[in-house]
């Protein structure tokens, strides 16, 4: 298992992946949202969506786990 974690301390604004989707290395997974700039966050890990941990509009601080992979 591999988890996705916030690099930045901001707001979810969007998120990019279902539960079951395949991500791939370097895929995009959800769009944080800090100064009025939208910031992607990328898989390091190939892994299928097991749980997604946050929701549209959450506040999220460096290192919080937004995806569980499998």
């Amino acid at each position: 298992m591999a988890n996705i974690e916030a690099h930045i301390t901001g707001n979810v604004w969007k998120i990019t992946c279902s539960l079951g989707d395949k991500i791939e290395d370097g895929n995009e997974v959800v769009i944080l949202e800090s100064m009025k700039m939208e910031i992607p966050v990328e898989s390091e890990d190939d892994g299928v969506v097991k749980e997604i941990k946050c929701e549209e509009g959450q506040s999220v601080t460096e290192g919080d786990v937004l995806i569980v992979l499998e």
